[in-house]
């Protein structure tokens, strides 16, 4: 027969001490410069506008849904480089 025990660094903790959940301010630290971030913005504004322009001559144009399709990627990349640049990443 075994015994399965199982031992805890600290039980109780001292609720004086200092955790790292108790620090206030951002969860975690940047690693990219404000001027790369800036630069991720850029290419999702830019990759956006691109976006809804060709959106726009298809729907004028009248073509297939399907061919709206592929635009699914470059929805992707411009929120990719908002995400990227408000998330600090």
């Amino acid at each position: 027969m075994t015994i399965n025990t199982i031992f805890f660094k600290d039980l109780y903790p001292n609720t004086n001490s200092t955790y790292p959940e108790d620090e206030i301010g951002d969860a975690c630290i940047p690693n990219i410069s404000p001027i790369e971030r800036q630069k991720r913005l850029n290419f999702g504004v830019r990759q956006l506008i691109r976006t809804l322009v060709i959106l726009a001559v298809m729907i004028a144009l009248g073509l297939n849904h399907f061919w709206r399709l592929p635009l699914l990627f470059m929805f992707w990349a411009a929120g990719t480089g908002f995400f990227q640049a408000f998330d600090k990443t």
